[in-house]
């Protein structure tokens, strides 16, 4: 097959590539804004491969992605599959139009280029987290007018509709992966965002307060210790949008999520261990007390992740499993081992990084 992929030099993407590239004939046109750091990607790969990967400089923002007239005459009716993965992943409220321009606006130039290079099947890459303030997640569209927790996922909400109502024109399906973390075999990470954002937070705030006080003294981090943290490894997600290559159905949305999400109270304590922060701890209100001054400051520098911290959602995967069935890729197992040794390897690196 052709494949198109946006988004592909990101944390998921390298992994993408990797499963559509190796033992098959598979020809992959990759969108880079940064040439270089598509060399970077690209050059993990043997000779052979690397002679099926061919880079082409654009940028979603632009109209075509900003493909040149002859990269668009080169694809024209050439490309079977077409992979957009390219997103903006925070959560600051004062970042509403930068998020609807990359993710909304961006999605809708894809969709327009893939039309008009006869694309047959369009994979549309979104987030678990369309679920909202809702406790349940499926594998439906949802209402573009309730209420979210944060542009991020209005914007995503809003580009599956989108998505969606391009299915006249070709076959078009979603997949929405939960909190991307590390590989499940080696720990392996790329990534700023998410969990990895919520550590670094912590890491740093860690760092501060050992240079400032030798105290005791315990910080207190506001969240729901029995709410759940659905985290799934890099892997798996990738494994799952291969499949997806040839097996996906039209206009179906398809979950990669844990089954079994580790809570936040157990998943702090291995954060605890791994950050060597004994003196971190869980409330889940304030009602009876107030905060330190640098308590706030540490739930102020997570404040963008508290409404992850604060439920415990279910999501249905009925479609995944119908999906993955007959295929090498097992229904996700993540026990307690996995995770603690995801988290580790990220702190490892950061000090190998220092």
């Amino acid at each position: 097959m052709n494949i198109f992929l946006t988004g592909s030099t990101g944390f998921l993407g390298g992994k993408l590539i990797k499963n559509l590239i190796e033992d098959t004939p598979h020809q992959l046109y990759v969108l880079v804004r940064n040439m270089e750091k598509g060399m970077k990607v690209k050059s993990a790969f043997t000779a052979e491969e690397q002679e099926r990967i061919h880079l082409l400089k654009g940028d979603i923002t632009d109209v075509d992605c900003g493909l040149s007239k002859e990269n668009l005459k080169q694809l024209n009716n050439n490309i079977d599959v077409f992979y957009h993965l390219a997103a903006l992943v925070k959560f600051d409220l004062d970042l509403r139009d930068e998020l609807f321009a990359i993710n909304y606006n961006g999605t809708k130039h894809a969709l327009d280029l893939a039309v008009k290079l006869g694309v047959e099947s369009f994979h549309y890459v979104s987030t678990a987290y369309t679920v909202g303030k809702r406790s349940v997640g499926v594998e439906e569209l949802y209402d573009p007018s309730a209420e979210y927790n944060n542009p991020y996922e209005e914007s995503k909400v809003k580009s599956e509709h989108l998505v969606f109502a391009y299915s006249d024109k070709m076959n078009v399906s979603i997949f929405r992966p939960s909190i991307i973390v590390g590989d499940s075999e080696t720990g392996e990470a790329d990534s700023e965002f998410t969990l990895y954002g919520f550590m670094r937070a912590l890491d740093l705030f860690k760092r501060r307060v050992s240079r400032q006080n030798t105290s005791s003294e315990v910080y207190r981090l506001v969240a729901n210790k029995e709410g759940t943290s659905n985290l799934v490894p890099v892997d798996y997600v990738a494994d799952v949008l291969a499949v997806g290559l040839t097996k996906a159905e039209a206009n179906k949305v398809y979950h990669i999520t844990n089954p079994n999400p580790p809570n936040n109270m157990d998943l702090l304590n291995v954060l605890k261990e791994a950050l060597e922060f004994e003196r971190l701890s869980v409330v889940e209100d304030t009602i009876s007390y107030e905060l330190s001054p640098a308590e706030m400051r540490l739930n102020g520098m997570v404040d963008v992740f508290n409404v992850y911290l604060s439920g415990a959602i279910t999501f249905e995967d009925a479609n995944t499993q119908r999906l993955i069935e007959q295929t090498n890729v097992k229904h996700l197992m993540m026990p307690e081992e996995t995770i603690k040794m995801i988290i580790e390897a990220y702190f490892d690196m950061q000090v190998v990084k220092i």
